[in-house]
């Protein structure tokens, strides 16, 4: 059994989860928090159990951490430790409590870990690429052939139905269905919406409100849909499948969106300081060694990757030379 911690530590352990997540902290502000974390065999043990939870959600919850605590005023923020703290008293059971991913997606016919993707060819021929931290479900019938994505993003290039009666091929979110008419295609969940781009074919997406228009995807062409609507189509980005091959291509992104999402493809939690957040990044990033390409950053950008512990990493600033 594990031993009680006093919870006035684990709320402290919640305060620098808070500002490690929030702000840019100084040499001397990474001090004192050694100096913290040092203090007894308890405040060892708060910590501890902190990353434990991180290591449980693959990142701090959203409604309780990332942009969100950037931009939060001091109240904001006390409300974020508090309920940080909560989860560090309660244990386990609570933090499971609180996982944007659903249950659902534990017991999904194919899913992905986090930094794990998959390649499975369905049983019509279709080849179905999973990235990381996905889930979905297959339903194929006499009728019709439907993926059920249940979380995160996949890439599908559909095949030639043995069936003798026509079936339909569908990819089914909780937003809408993208049908597919002979095709290349990626289907990205993004919380509330979810993200269509073509690279060969054409795919017609329907949000599930009934008064909602369809719109129609071209070959490199993209939209994003929620339940009530579709976007129009934009132009999409060729690259945006590069995933697939075990790369990410980055051309002109800034460098806080690259951060975000190198983030996907570890555990723990993987921040941009705003000091260099809108630095401009192009280039081919390995997603099976994300430490590579934290180190490939280095060497091309004025960024230093400092790691407070194993499973909270920061692309910060790098320190001036001084004589």
């Amino acid at each position: 059994m594990n031993a009680a911690i006093d919870p006035a530590i684990l709320r402290e352990a919640a305060g620098w989860l808070v500002r490690f997540q929030s702000e840019s902290l100084s040499v001397s502000d990474r001090a004192d928090f050694d100096l913290w974390r040092a203090r007894s065999a308890a405040h060892e043990a708060a910590w501890a159990r902190a990353e434990a939870m991180l290591r449980g959600f693959g990142q701090v919850p959203q409604r309780i951490g990332g942009d969100a605590l950037r931009g939060a005023d001091r109240a904001g923020r006390r409300h974020a430790m508090r309920a940080l703290a909560g989860l560090l008293v309660l244990g386990p059971a609570a933090w499971l409590g609180v996982r944007e991913l659903p249950w659902r997606e534990w017991s999904a016919d194919l899913r992905t870990s986090t930094g794990e993707q998959r390649r499975v060819e369905l049983a019509d021929g279709t080849e179905l690429v999973l990235n990381t931290a996905s889930a979905v479900d297959i339903d194929f019938s006499a009728t019709r052939r439907v993926v059920w994505l249940q979380g995160g993003e996949i890439l599908l290039t559909t095949g030639r139905d043995p069936a003798p009666v026509h079936r339909p091929f569908i990819v089914q979110t909780a937003q809408g269905a993208v049908r597919a008419l002979g095709t290349r295609f990626m289907v990205r969940e993004e919380g509330g919406s979810v993200r269509v781009a073509v690279f060969e074919g054409a795919v017609q997406v329907q949000p599930v409100s009934k008064a909602a228009s369809a719109v129609l995807l071209a070959a490199g062409q993209q939209t994003v849909f929620t339940d009530r609507e579709a976007a129009a189509p934009t132009a999409a980005d060729a690259s945006a499948a590069s995933w697939a091959d075990g790369m990410l291509a980055a051309r002109n992104w800034r460098l806080a969106d690259l951060v975000d999402e190198l983030g996907r493809y570890r555990q723990g939690v993987l921040r941009c300081d705003p000091a260099v957040a809108g630095l401009r990044v192009s280039g081919a990033f390995p997603l099976n060694d994300i430490d590579a390409s934290l180190r490939l950053l280095e060497k091309t950008l004025p960024v230093r990757v400092s790691r407070v512990t194993p499973l909270w990493t920061t692309v910060g600033p790098r320190a001036a030379v001084t004589n």
